[in-house]
């Protein structure tokens, strides 16, 4: 159980047993139902909001990059090549879809983000590398609830690192050289958004059609008032690569970045304050679910958060 989570209003950390393996991922149903998971097929559960964790077997030994859930049965996972898919709550996980090296002329691919706009309809980001060289992206989508998956071209050859829908219509993606795409018809169609950047951004999450952030390399924080038709970069005075960012509602969001790097704002992400976060390892992921915080990083590391 966790000891006396800390006093209100501070990240604390909670031991889960995943001993010195890298955890990428954090995915709460609600206050109750959550995973994490990481390097080497990793995989925990916790049905209790975080007091007791039980690991799962996915049947994978590659890392799992992404958690999402559709709706409280339906939910899917990324672990290198491969889709998997939970059909009962997440209490068992089977392959839906693997990408192998021949379809592929010998290149490998790596799925890094899922997300659903519609009950039928998902999308899968990620890239495809031959000796290490990254030579592709790869967008995949599926319009029968992930029973089938299909590849579909962007407008980048980029790696592509995040997606996020805010409607069956909208989506944006993020990645590698300042790479911003956006779709306005359900996916048909992607196109080129002007970043200003060269680095790589690492996540994308949008309030609804107008409003977004993106963060990623070196500090980067960006943010459009007008659904990406024009970026701002924000000063956060840190410098370290930030990799995951999300919103809990219009004024108040969080990030988080590489050497426990924690940052929050209450004005709309137009200024940025520096959080304890009592670590140094790089937090990889953040997920709020109303009230409560998850952090997720290097070396099994696991910050709980209670506003």
């Amino acid at each position: 159980m966790i000891p006396s989570l800390a006093a209100q209003g501070a990240w604390a950390p909670v031991k889960i047993g995943v001993g010195s393996l890298d955890l990428n991922t954090v995915y709460f149903l609600d206050s109750k139902r959550g995973w994490v998971g990481g390097d080497g097929g990793f995989l925990s559960r916790t049905d209790d909001g975080g007091g007791t964790w039980i690991n799962q077997t996915v049947g994978t030994t590659e890392a799992i990059n992404d958690i999402y859930f559709r709706d409280k049965e339906a939910g899917f996972l990324l672990a290198g090549n491969t889709i998997f898919v939970t059909r009962d709550n997440g209490t068992r996980w089977n392959q839906a879809r693997s990408f192998t090296q021949q379809e592929f002329d010998g290149a490998a691919v790596e799925l890094y983000s899922v997300r659903f706009s519609s009950k039928k309809k998902g999308w899968v980001v990620g890239s495809v590398s031959k000796r290490d060289r990254v030579i592709d992206s790869i967008l995949v989508y599926t319009d029968d609830g992930g029973e089938t998956w299909t590849r579909k071209r962007t407008p980048s050859r980029l790696e592509l690192i995040h997606i996020d829908f805010i409607n069956d219509k909208r989506g944006w993606i993020v990645g590698d050289g300042g790479t911003i795409l956006t779709t306005h018809d359900a996916g048909e169609t992607w196109t080129k958004q002007v970043s200003g950047l060269e680095g790589t951004l690492y996540h994308v999450d949008f309030r609804d059609e107008d409003r977004g952030w993106a963060v990623g390399e070196r500090g980067t924080l960006l943010r459009t008032t007008n659904g990406g038709e024009s970026w701002t970069r924000i000063l956060t005075n840190v410098k370290v690569t930030l990799l995951s960012v999300q919103f809990l509602n219009d004024d108040d969001g969080w990030a988080v970045g590489r050497g426990g790097t924690i940052l929050r704002s209450e004005d709309q992400g137009r200024t940025w304050l520096q959080q304890e976060s009592t670590t140094k390892q790089n937090l990889y992921a953040i997920y709020f679910n109303k009230k409560i915080g998850w952090a997720v990083g290097g070396e099994g590391t696991v910050l709980r958060y209670e506003r």
